[in-house]
């Protein structure tokens, strides 16, 4: 049976529409008065990231105990600082990352006694998961379909970019294994001639005792 192009092309937008609007469930935690806990995200650059942290309540009915603060910091592999609060209970961080490689976000509980333990829900979303496509749409007043579409090229793009990234980290990974390997075959042959050489004295010298020993 041959389906018709039109038709062909409503089933791939369908199928990946159900892939990308598939709820993100957010990431939840506990974290003790005092204590860090730090969440890594590899990211390309030029990627927008965007993340939301928040304190759960223990009592929906109460306001959050004074001991329920957090202090986040958001840094990339080099250090720059990307996002900062201090004694918060909820907060949000949007930026597009200027470098390739671990972005690390900090959650620090403040010191308070007695104990408390806190839970957190944090939501990290990068590349095309951060974008908020209800608001491109409603923007753009564009219908339905280009909204799926320009979706689809989105993710597409997305792709590629992340083949290509992964593609120069097996070529640095290449690189390095050829190194180590010539490193490896001089320390062998470095070993070899030391226990040749080794092996030679050794001879020589019982040569020479026994010549002295008039044994040979």
């Amino acid at each position: 049976m041959i389906i018709p192009r039109l038709n062909l092309y409503l089933l791939v937008i369908t199928t990946v529409t159900g892939l990308l609007s598939s709820p993100s469930k957010s990431l939840r935690f506990e974290l003790e008065s005092g204590h860090t806990k730090c969440i890594a995200e590899d990211i390309k650059s030029n990627s927008m990231t965007v993340g939301k942290y928040s304190i759960v309540n223990p009592h929906d009915s109460q306001p959050l105990p004074e001991s329920h603060k957090l202090t986040v910091r958001v840094t990339s592999s080099y250090g720059n600082s990307y996002h900062y609060s201090e004694r918060v209970e909820s907060g949000q961080f949007a930026f597009t990352a200027a470098e390739a490689g671990d972005y690390m976000a900090c959650f620090w509980a403040v010191d308070h006694k007695p104990n408390a333990t806190l839970t957190v829900d944090f939501d990290w979303k990068t590349g095309v998961a951060a974008k908020d496509w209800s608001k491109v749409a409603k923007k753009g007043s564009v219908d339905v379909m280009e909204m799926e579409l320009k979706k689809l090229y989105d993710t597409v793009i997305s792709i590629q970019e992340e083949m290509n990234y992964l593609r120069e980290r097996e070529d640095e990974m290449q690189d390095l294994n050829t190194s180590t390997n010539v490193k490896m075959a001089w320390l062998s042959f470095l070993s070899i001639s030391v226990c040749l050489s080794v092996a030679g004295l050794q001879v020589w010298h019982l040569k020479t005792f026994f010549q002295k020993k008039k044994l040979i």
